[in-house]
């Protein structure tokens, strides 16, 4: 498989990995270290042992149990069952707060690998180069929030995509404004319900084509919520959840043999990206030191 080489930029935010039973798998901390890009994971207590076996323990963040005290499930179930990862996330979130970072990275912790999209290529990368493209271009605007790449496997052979999208939800691989006025809530669907709330108050998002994320599906892959939520439930309740959440844009559907959500994300068009003042931008195309290895077979997209 190509890569692409680059003069091994690093983000300038902090990234936190968010894992719960895949110190096995550690997909995403792999994938990270691969690169040689910092990172902190989140676990809980007492899972530390088993995380502290495999990953550095500088590298390790253990959850403070008060953030799943309090919460928001958006549902009356309480402790019957997982919270999901939000509580993980929002305590993420705080503890950037904390280090002075002005935003922060919060990553699934599936993730095998980035990729950049060129020329109808999907194209490993071998640093974190892309992370800190995505946070200069976010640095243009006054009015973005939230941003991250898209998933490879949404990404088609011989079509033809814009290097960006605004206005959409952000998955799995989130680059969050810290001084945003939300928290992670409900026990499902977090990604979406906080990528709602955001564009209903007049904010931007923006989701990248230009970098991909390849993120194994949670449902196939053991820990993080597989045995938790969908091994025993489907997926109707965590759509349901969300149609409640946010009723007017959202409805139910039966596809592909299991529940699904719709999003209409239509009425946000008119969130229109607001850049600085006094931009200094540098004409013609930054690669960000990036260069195709052509020596290299090239991994063309599925």
């Amino acid at each position: 498989m190509g890569k692409i080489f680059d003069i091994k930029m690093n983000p300038n935010y902090p990234i936190y990995i968010v894992s719960k039973g895949r110190w096995e798998s550690r997909l995403t901390s792999k994938t990270l270290e691969r690169m040689n890009v910092p990172y902190s994971i989140i676990v809980e207590e007492q899972e530390y042992d088993q995380y502290a076996s495999v990953i550095d323990k500088d590298k390790i963040l253990i959850l403070d149990k008060r953030y799943q005290d309090v919460y928001d499930t958006f549902d009356d179930l309480g402790d019957t069952k997982s919270k999901g990862p939000g509580a993980a996330r929002n305590f993420a979130w705080d503890y950037s707060v904390n280090a002075g970072y002005k935003w922060h990275w919060v990553m699934d912790d599936n993730i095998n690998y980035f990729c950049r999209y060129h020329n109808n290529l999907k194209i490993n990368v071998s640093s974190g180069t892309i992370l800190r493209s995505m946070e200069d271009f976010c640095n243009r605007y006054t009015n973005v929030i939230m941003a991250g790449p898209h998933y490879d496997y949404f990404v088609a052979r011989k079509s033809h995509y814009p290097p960006f999208e605004i206005n959409t939800r952000i998955y799995s691989c989130n680059l969050i404004r810290n001084n945003a006025p939300y928290r992670w809530r409900g026990r499902y669907n977090e990604d979406t319900d906080l990528s709602l709330r955001m564009l209903k108050d007049g904010w931007c998002t923006i989701q990248f084509y230009a970098f991909l994320q390849r993120k194994i599906t949670t449902q196939v892959m053991k820990g993080g919520n597989t045995k938790d939520f969908y091994a025993k439930e489907g997926t109707y309740p965590k759509s349901e959840m969300l149609v409640k959440m946010h009723p007017d844009v959202t409805k139910l559907s039966w596809r592909y043999n299991r529940w699904h959500h719709q999003v209409d994300y239509r009425r946000f068009k008119n969130n229109k990206l607001i850049k600085k003042p006094n931009l200094n931008i540098s004409k013609g195309i930054d690669n960000y030191g990036m260069v195709l290895n052509e020596s290299v077979k090239q991994h063309e997209t599925i």
